[in-house]
C-alpha cells in the first residue's frame, strides 16, 4: 500500500505531551525566582531573559533605561504591609548589576 503524505491531524496525545511540556517549562522558570534579604526586607528576585523582554524600563538604581531585549531581573517585596498583591503590583525592573550593588 502506497505511503500517504496527507498531513494527519494533532492527537489528544500530542496535545497533553505539548502541555505537559508548557507546565514543566513553567515550573523551571518559576525556580530561577529566588527570595533574598536586603537591609531587613525579604525581596523576590525574578531573572528576566533578554528574549522574554516585551518593553522598555527605567531602572531605579541607575536611572537609565533596560531596552527591548535586555536581560534584568524583577525584583518586588514579601514582606510589604499591604500584602502581596500590592507587592507584586509594586514590582520593578532592574539592571542585574545594579540590582546587585543597590538593592
Amino acid at each position: 500500500m502506497p505511503r500517504s503524505n496527507r498531513p494527519r491531524g494533532r492527537g489528544a496525545g500530542d496535545r497533553d505531551r505539548d502541555d505537559a511540556r508548557d507546565a514543566s517549562f513553567q515550573r523551571m522558570l518559576a525556580g530561577w525566582r529566588r527570595t533574598e534579604t536586603r537591609r531587613g526586607r525579604e525581596y523576590s528576585v525574578q531573572p528576566v531573559t533578554g528574549a522574554r523582554t516585551e518593553k522598555t524600563y527605567t531602572c531605579p538604581g541607575c536611572h537609565q533605561t533596560i531596552e527591548i531585549g535586555t536581560p534584568h531581573v524583577v525584583v518586588w517585596r514579601e514582606d510589604g504591609i499591604l500584602g502581596a498583591q500590592a507587592d507584586l503590583a509594586a514590582r520593578r525592573h532592574w539592571h542585574t548589576h545594579c540590582w546587585r550593588i543597590h538593592g
